[in-house]
């Protein structure tokens, strides 16, 4: 018997949107085959009918993933994005420069690094050995399961100068901010980078940023990449005193305050079962010494467990954003008690 597709499956939730997108151009530049734009960002939007929250949402992939990762689940299901949209956000889902929808040509954008294998996906989503304890996908994990399947074909390649890629984020993010205004900025995993580094350029339109299982911990040192130069990301970061050199932040990062971050709110999500989940305790302190109102926002302190890396796309996604929107009304009631304007 065949499986009933999934826009007539009954377990996604009937909803009205308001539906649209756009770019936010690349400059343009000159190249042997002649001008061409340099990394633009696809946006789509969505929002309720009536939009009833103060600010809207700004969605980052991950890694090698693309803007899908928040529209849709692996088993077919509405992903984060619709959750949020119900809630009353309007939100912006982004494809980050090469990758999805936002085209990649090496003449343009530089040499791409290694393709990303099915193994690699399976290390970081659905580990055979974490069967026991990732129990949010209950899906098959061999390489050719149908979810796995799902997943990993929504991924891509990385540029293979992430320090670029991500000052490359940052630059695009900021842009559209600049466009729709104040913003929470909401990341996932290698989409971190971005997010801060959007806020650290434009401090005033970043009202707050939940970062999902986000890339650390600080200084990591990754195969191929290096140590994360500037703690957060390889991109440069301003800090307030500037800094001659990234190891001076290193070396005492109480010393320092990162506009964008300090003072700003961050809920840092993660998933009980995630090999990924160690991670992110040393990044909150890292955070806290720079000055950002930091916090950890684990699932199973919510009484939600079993989930990996990816809990966004598991088969409980429309409760793991459950706390990240009770996380976005406390910060709404903080900002307004605060004399905010909302």
């Amino acid at each position: 018997m065949s499986k009933t597709p999934p826009h007539l499956d009954d377990r996604v939730e009937p909803i009205t949107v308001r539906t649209g997108s756009f770019w936010v151009p690349g400059e343009q530049i000159s190249t042997p085959y002649g001008t061409l734009p340099r990394g633009p960002l696809y946006v789509e939007w969505m929002s309720p009918v009536e939009v009833t929250r103060p600010y809207p949402l700004l969605l980052v992939h991950g890694g090698g993933g693309q803007g899908t990762d928040w529209l849709t689940t692996p088993d077919g299901r509405q992903g984060w994005a619709y959750d949020l949209v119900r809630a009353g956000y309007a939100v912006y889902v982004v494809d980050r420069p090469g990758h999805g929808r936002s085209p990649h040509h090496p003449d343009v954008l530089g040499d791409v690094a290694p393709p990303l294998p099915l193994e690699f996906a399976s290390f970081l989503f659905a580990p055979p050995e974490a069967a026991g304890t990732q129990t949010q996908w209950p899906w098959d994990r061999t390489l050719d399961g149908e979810e796995f399947q799902q997943l990993t074909s929504a991924m891509g390649f990385f540029m293979a100068d992430f320090a670029e890629a991500q000052r490359l984020d940052g630059e695009r993010l900021a842009a559209l901010l600049d466009r729709i205004g104040p913003a929470v900025l909401i990341t996932h995993s290698a989409g971190s980078p971005g997010g801060w580094l959007a806020a650290n350029r434009r401090p005033e339109l970043v009202k707050g940023i939940v970062a999902v299982e986000p890339m650390g911990p600080p200084y990591a040192e990754f195969p191929g990449l290096g140590e994360i130069t500037y703690g957060l990301t390889y991109a440069e970061l301003a800090t307030e005193p500037a800094i001659e050199s990234p190891e001076q932040l290193k070396a005492d990062p109480s010393q320092y305050r990162i506009p964008g971050l300090s003072g700003t709110p961050v809920g840092v999500v993660t998933g009980s079962a995630s090999g990924s989940a160690a991670q992110s305790p040393p990044l909150v302190e890292f955070l806290r010494a720079v000055g950002a109102d930091a916090a950890l926002l684990a699932l199973a302190d919510a009484g939600i467990v079993g989930n990996g890396h990816g809990l966004i796309l598991e088969a409980n996604s429309s409760d793991t954003v459950k706390p990240v929107i009770a996380w976005l009304e406390r910060l709404e009631t903080d900002l307004s008690s605060t004399g905010v304007s909302l």
